[in-house]
């Protein structure tokens, strides 16, 4: 190749932040049964972003399967552990000693 004057490119690699399953992964017990008998027994959450005014909102939010009902939510100005913490600290504020719902969620870094 050098004789005929010839050269090679060499294509710099695209960057993937994908490294895979990372961290332990639960098993999906809801099963896509998004309905429950009672209160308290299924809850699910995730957190949406929203953009008012210009500026992002995060707020994440913890729904009873029952009725629909939000049982609490919080919302801050960035996406932090501490927002999915201290809404499930609300949450559990709530529930009497013989509750234990089954909480579901997407399984972000943030749960």
């Amino acid at each position: 190749m050098k004789e005929l004057g010839l050269s090679c490119l060499v294509r710099v690699k695209k960057y993937r932040s994908y490294k895979g399953n990372v961290g332990k992964v639960a098993s999906n017990i809801l099963e896509r049964n998004f309905q429950a008998e009672k209160p308290n027994e299924k809850w699910v959450t995730d957190i949406t972003e929203f953009k008012i005014l210009g500026e992002k909102l995060y707020m994440s939010p913890m729904l009873d399967l029952f009725n629909g009902e939000i049982i609490t939510y919080t919302i801050s100005s960035k996406p932090t552990y501490s927002l999915v913490s201290n809404m499930l600290n609300q949450a559990l504020e709530r529930l009497t000693e013989a509750d234990r719902p089954l909480i579901h969620s997407d399984q972000g870094w943030h749960y």
